[in-house]
Parts: structure tokens; C-alpha cells; sequence
């Protein structure tokens, strides 16, 4: 009985669901009447810091790249404030990392006419010291096997490779959607799968894979890599990191990639102009930001919000994740100001290197066992820039209780539209709540409204301060200074029992807890 009581209870707690928007038969009871509570609303309102900080985060400090100036600048820009705002704050150091400082990309073509280019050096991209390298532009070739591209191989010295498929279309999926005739649509899809496999193919029968062949190339003597990852659902392309050690890898947006490739394809001989400023600034060390307003009664007890710092630098990092880092900047000075003496001990993690597999959160977790195994809540915060509507219990049993008792205190106009699912699932290591949920300690993840993240600013050069929603920002910001302050006075400590997980039904296996996973403390020098 003491195994299927548990698992009943868990099975029970998996259908539960609570939705804040206005129910069929009016809207739910207003929550009480709470000094602080209207004590931060009143500040986040009425005194918001959030525009003024996302604009010197995004537009002053910019991109933050792991290992770059930039995401240095950012961490000690993060102290400065907290400090002003007299919060002790500090940067802790778990790691170190290739430097790299991204400097001004021009690309030009020379021939068959005069156009200046857009597109950007991916991070970490070898430069071109100083130079400007000019050569002509040829297509990865459709081989007929391995040993035709090996013949081939020489004949790519000093030229620029394409080794992106040329898309068919240059408009976004929803614009087709909005103004195709089906039959145009159909064809459109059809053709764009067909090149997708033949292009596939293609890389394939060059024996290499699209991670390899760039540095084959290198070897090989090519001037240049050129590609374009373009996102057919936003229109947009994503920048990630250059796998070349020697010359310069750079990404064109589609309209100019796709010229290129049409007048490369047509035999019209394209030469390209490349300059690219980046430099190697040797190995770094790496950072999170940890700031902390002490308790005064359980002061060994912890509250946590979490947000990572760093971003990809194909953008500004303003949805993935400025905004999140927006709203723990936020809480935590709102909290500093109406709540200066909690119960709880609250501390705030901007964690470096989530984007290169949760890094810093992770080392914080490995560094700091004292803190995990007092910690009473974490709150998360990282997919884009929407008001959240989603809580899940991350499989934690009694999750439904205190999540549950902390969002009465919540004004309705802040949780609108807000469900919480329970127990939920622990999940995968979607962002840093996750290295928390593995050792067994409470986080939970703030999930916001989609504004079309994944598709349109997630990871892309559109992401950038002008797609920030502040009213939706603000209303974040409200709510986890909220939850924390109610997570801080909660006369009882959480519980980490954990659900019965559901079968596996790939395996037929009750599902597992997630593994701690180890950092990667010195990451890139490879």
C-alpha cells in the first residue's frame, strides 16, 4: 500500500490543472489585500526601470557572447547597478573560455557588379587580419561520391564556397499562407523539400557532414565559407558559432545569398570582397553574477531568481535572454526597496554559458551544495519576452501546495491567462532551472506567452531591443517579485518529494530523474 498510495496520488495530481484566466462563471476571487504586495505593483508601475535597462544592456553593452569583451562588460555592468541600488552583488568566477571579439564585417561583390552584401562573420570566426581578401565565389558541387570531391578539392584555393542550399523562396511560410493559392503553396513546399533532400544528399556524398566540411575546405585553401541559415517561418537567419580555425565563416542574409548563388549557378563568374575585424584575445575567464538580499529570520534558507546573461551575438540577445534577465534586475530592485528585510535569504543567479549547454548554472549547483540543499524555490525565466501563462510542478509531488498558496497573493490582472500544471514533469535541460531540478532541488521555470520566439528572434539577427514587450516584461517582473516574497515568507520549508514518473513508452520503463550533468569548464580552446 505505501508504493500504490504515492503513485495514485501522483497519477491524480498529473490531471490537475488550474487555468487564472476568467472562468464561464465569472472571474476568480481578487486576492487579498497585502501591504507589499501593493507596495511592489505601486513601484513597478509607477517607477519602472526596465526600459532605461534594457536599453543600456542591449543598445549600450550589446551582444553577450561567452568569452567576449562584451559579456564581461555585462557582468560587471550587472554589479554596478546592483550596488547602486545596495544590493552586494559579485561576479564568481566556474570557468574559463576562448576569447574572441567580434570587429566590423563588410562583404562586397566586386563582379559581375558593385553591391554591398549584408551578412556577419559567425562567432568565433577567424578573421582576416586586418585584410581584405577577394576571391571568386563557386557552389559546393553535386558529386558523385567521395572520391569526385576529393578530386575536386584543390580547385577551391582562394575562392569562397557556398555550402548552403539556394531556397526557392525568399518570403516567409505565413506570408505564403496569407496570400498563395493552395495550388502555389503545395508547389512551393514541394519543390523546398525536394532541394532540402537533394541538398542533403549532396553534403552527404562528399563523405563530410555540414559540421565537417567547413574545416575540409579550410584545409583545402578556400578564402572563405559562405552560408545562409535562413529561417523560413520569420524570415530571418540564425547565427551560431564558425567551425573554421583559419579563415573567416560568414552567414548572407537570403536575398544576397541567394544572388550569389544564381549568378555562381548561371556561370556568371561572382567575386566577392571580405573583411572581417574579429580577433583571438587567448583564454578568458568566465563568470556568473550572483547578487544577495540577506534574511534576517532563516538566513542559511534561499529564494532564487534565475536568468542566463549570455546570448548569441547575431543580435542583441534581447528576447533569449535580456528579458529575462530584465525581469530579475527588476524584481530584485523592487524587492530591495519594499521588502528590504526578508525571512528568507534571496538571491539572484545571471548565469554565463547557458547557450553552450547550461554551464554556468551548472557550476553554481556543483560549487555551491549548501546553497541546493537549503534552496526553497527558484524561479526561472527564459523564452522571450511574452507575460507568462505557464508554471509546471517539474515533478516535484507537493509542488501544487505551496505554487498554489504563493498565486493567491497575486492580483488577477497579473496571472491572467496563467495555467499551472502539476506535479509536471522534471523535464530536460531546456535552460537553468534544469540544473537546479537534477540535484533535486525545487526550480521552476516562468513560461512565457510564445510572440512567435522560436520562430522569429530565438537565436536570430532580429533579436534586438525594438522586439521587447515591456507591458509584458512589467507584468513578469510583478509577479516573481511577488512569488518570491511570498516563497520568502512561507512559514513552511518546500518539499522535494518527487512524483512517480509516468512509463517511458519508448522503453516500457518508469521515467527516470534527470542526471546532474557536469559543466564545461574550459570550453572552446579545442
Amino acid at each position: 500500500m505505501k508504493r500504490i498510495i504515492p503513485a495514485l496520488c501522483a497519477f491524480m495530481l498529473l490531471l490537475v490543472s488550474i487555468a487564472y484566466a476568467q472562468p464561464p462563471y465569472g472571474p476568480p476571487p481578487q486576492a487579498p489585500k497585502d501591504p507589499i504586495v501593493d507596495a511592489i505593483i505601486k513601484e513597478a508601475t509607477e517607477n519602472s526601470q526596465l526600459e532605461k535597462l534594457g536599453h543600456e544592456l542591449m543598445d549600450g553593452i550589446g551582444p553577450r557572447l561567452v568569452g567576449s569583451p562584451k559579456m564581461q562588460q555585462a557582468h560587471d555592468w550587472a554589479v554596478k547597478k546592483y550596488t547602486e541600488w545596495g544590493i552586494p552583488a559579485r561576479n564568481e568566477k566556474w570557468g574559463e573560455w576562448r576569447g574572441w571579439e567580434r570587429g566590423i564585417t563588410h562583404i562586397d561583390m566586386v563582379a559581375p557588379w558593385v553591391k554591398s552584401l549584408s551578412g556577419q562573420q559567425l562567432a568565433w570566426s577567424p578573421g582576416t587580419k586586418g585584410k581584405t581578401v577577394t576571391g571568386d565565389v563557386v557552389i559546393l558541387p553535386d558529386f558523385a561520391d567521395s572520391i569526385a570531391f576529393q578530386k575536386w578539392l584543390p580547385s577551391v584555393k582562394g575562392k569562397f564556397v557556398l555550402i548552403s542550399m539556394n531556397q526557392p523562396t525568399g518570403r516567409a511560410d505565413d506570408n505564403w499562407d496569407k496570400f498563395g493559392k493552395k495550388e502555389s503553396i503545395e508547389k512551393m513546399k514541394k519543390e523546398r523539400t525536394d532541394l532540402t533532400n537533394a541538398w542533403n544528399d549532396r553534403i552527404r556524398k562528399t563523405g563530410k557532414t555540414t559540421a565537417t566540411l567547413p574545416v575540409v575546405l579550410e584545409n583545402a585553401g578556400a578564402a572563405g565559407i559562405v552560408m545562409s541559415y535562413w529561417s523560413r517561418w520569420s524570415g530571418s537567419n540564425k547565427i551560431f558559432g564558425a567551425r573554421t580555425k583559419k579563415v573567416p565563416t560568414i552567414d548572407l542574409m537570403l536575398e544576397d545569398y541567394g544572388l550569389l548563388y544564381r549568378l555562381a549557378e548561371s556561370g556568371s563568374a561572382p567575386r566577392i570582397s571580405v573583411r572581417a575585424d574579429s580577433k583571438e584575445t587567448g583564454v578568458v575567464p568566465t563568470f556568473n553574477t550572483v547578487a544577495e538580499i540577506k534574511g534576517t529570520e532563516k538566513p542559511n534558507e534561499y529564494v532564487m531568481l534565475s536568468a542566463h546573461f549570455d546570448s548569441w551575438d547575431g543580435g542583441t540577445g534581447a528576447t533569449d535572454n535580456g528579458t529575462g534577465t530584465l525581469v530579475m534586475l527588476e524584481a530584485m530592485r523592487i524587492l530591495k526597496k519594499v521588502y528590504p528585510n526578508p525571512k528568507r535569504t534571496i538571491l539572484v543567479g545571471h548565469w554565463g554559458s547557458e547557450e553552450q549547454g547550461l554551464n554556468g548554472s551548472r557550476a553554481f549547483v556543483e560549487d555551491h551544495p549548501e546553497i541546493v540543499a537549503n534552496l526553497q524555490a527558484l524561479f526561472n525565466q527564459d523564452n522571450g519576452t511574452g507575460r507568462v501563462t505557464n508554471i509546471s510542478g517539474q515533478g516535484f509531488l507537493h509542488a501544487y501546495e505551496y505554487i498554489t498558496r504563493w498565486l493567491t497573493k497575486v492580483p488577477n490582472e497579473y496571472k491572467e491567462g496563467l495555467e499551472t500544471r502539476f506535479p509536471g514533469s522534471p523535464g530536460g535541460g531546456g535552460s537553468d532551472f534544469a540544473s537546479f531540478v537534477a540535484a533535486g532541488a525545487p526550480g521552476f521555470s516562468l513560461s512565457s506567452l510564445s510572440w512567435d520566439y522560436g520562430t522569429f528572434t530565438w537565436h536570430t539577427n532580429l533579436d534586438t531591443y525594438d522586439k521587447i514587450v515591456f507591458d509584458d516584461v512589467r507584468n513578469n517582473a510583478i509577479l516573481t517579485a511577488i512569488l518570491v516574497y511570498q516563497a520568502c515568507e512561507d512559514p513552511q520549508k518546500t518539499s522535494r518529494e518527487k512524483s512517480v514518473l509516468p512509463i517511458n513508452p519508448r522503453t516500457g520503463e518508469p521515467g527516470q530523474w534527470p542526471e546532474i550533468r557536469k559543466p564545461t569548464r574550459k570550453g572552446g580552446l579545442d
